[in-house]
């Protein structure tokens, strides 16, 4: 949050756990006419991957917003990962209802 606090500096916003609807969307940050939300997953030993469930939970928040795109970041806390420079990721994919997603796994 504080790296993204110095990109918007004094000419933005960024608001965590920002209630919209019945849900709290991790972060919403506004910069000039940009509206981005944001949804942060964790995925856990034991857990399944958290793709379907933060796809489906951001598409509800950029409903709200009335916004087309946002940015999910898992991060993958699972015991024996590679490095984080070697698992790394980043893709276009598209929420239930069509909307752009950039998602990143880290």
């Amino acid at each position: 949050m504080a790296f993204l606090q110095r990109v918007v500096n004094a000419e933005g916003t960024i608001e965590c756990e920002y209630a919209i609807g019945r849900g709290r969307m991790d972060l919403c940050l506004r910069y000039r006419d940009l509206t981005l939300g944001l949804e942060l997953k964790v995925w856990r030993n034991g857990m399944s991957d958290p793709l379907a469930q933060g796809l489906t939970q951001l598409d509800n928040y950029l409903a709200g917003l009335g916004v087309d795109s946002g940015w999910l970041v898992i991060f993958d806390r699972r015991d024996a990962q590679p490095p984080l420079a070697e698992r790394l990721a980043t893709e276009h994919c598209r929420s239930p209802q069509g909307r752009s997603v950039q998602l990143i796994r880290a």
